[in-house]
């Protein structure tokens, strides 16, 4: 899910765990993020729990709880780790055990897990300082397994999206190109993920998998999703509401609703002993 492509700046190549004022802004409207933003694949969950040697994982990035409570309804005991505290208030409700940190500076207290896992969150995270805690949490045969959302909007859509966007916000560094949606703009972002499971060591080789979906929404979903995305969740009400209003001229003369292909990428990598 596109929030930040380090290569569409327009001025420096800003990357995206130093973006912290987007890596913050999703608590704005915890409700409706937690609301709109897609669960992950049953298939991913299971996958990620048979391959770790117990039921207790650590939620880098936990958010509102979204994957958080996914893990515990497959049985996992799951803390999260997040550095906005309106979203870690929000996961608390929901019943997941929050602490309020980046995670880079945040403190293990000597706790170790079986599984560090984040939920289109990992990019916000030093990508070789962030392996290199992971190392340090997991015990040997643990699973670090970062996973992204990745969606493609259809073309008349994201062309509505971003001649709108570029219209409101003009000197934006930020773009959004209907060329480089799906994998092509989230890809990068696994890549530095596996480059800095490897710069630290104490790990295998990192695999990526890879999980295909499809999920439809009507107008209004499709609208109360788009303001969950991290370069509209700063804009001031107007300037969402002319955004919004564009893209929903464009779904309307789509019929009124959308279907959009998913892909979950996940790049795991087993924390090996005696390292």
């Amino acid at each position: 899910m596109p929030t930040l492509p380090p290569e569409h700046s327009r001025s420096s190549r800003l990357e995206a765990h130093q973006a912290r004022e987007i890596a913050e802004s999703f608590g704005v409207d915890a409700a409706r993020y937690d609301r709109a933003r897609p669960r992950y694949p049953s298939a991913l969950v299971r996958r990620i729990v048979a391959a770790s040697p117990g039921p207790e994982v650590l939620n880098v990035g936990c958010g509102t709880g979204i994957e958080a409570r996914q893990f515990q309804a497959a049985g996992c005991a799951v803390l999260g780790v997040e550095p906005d505290a309106r979203m870690a208030d929000f996961a608390r409700r929901g019943g997941v055990e929050a602490e309020v940190a980046t995670f880079e500076a945040w403190d293990a207290a000597g706790r170790t897990f079986d599984a560090v896992i984040a939920g289109t969150a990992w990019h916000w995270v030093d990508p070789v300082a962030g392996a290199a805690k992971a190392a340090r949490v997991l015990r040997p045969g643990g699973l670090l397994a970062p996973f992204w959302h990745v969606f493609q909007l259809p073309p008349d859509v994201a062309q509505a999206l971003a001649a709108a966007y570029q219209r409101v916000v003009p000197d934006s560094p930020f773009t959004f190109p209907p060329d480089k949606q799906g994998l092509d703009a989230y890809q990068p972002l696994a890549t530095r993920a596996a480059d800095g499971i490897r710069a630290v060591g104490g790990f295998g080789e990192p695999e990526q998998w890879r999980f295909d979906w499809e999920q439809s929404y009507t107008r209004d979903e499709l609208l109360d999703l788009l303001p969950t995305q991290g370069l509209l969740t700063r804009l001031p009400p107007e300037r969402l509401a002319e955004v919004l209003d564009g893209v929903g001229v464009a779904v309307d003369a789509s019929g009124g609703s959308v279907t959009m292909p998913y892909t979950t990428v996940a790049v795991t990598a087993v924390r090996t002993s005696g390292t």
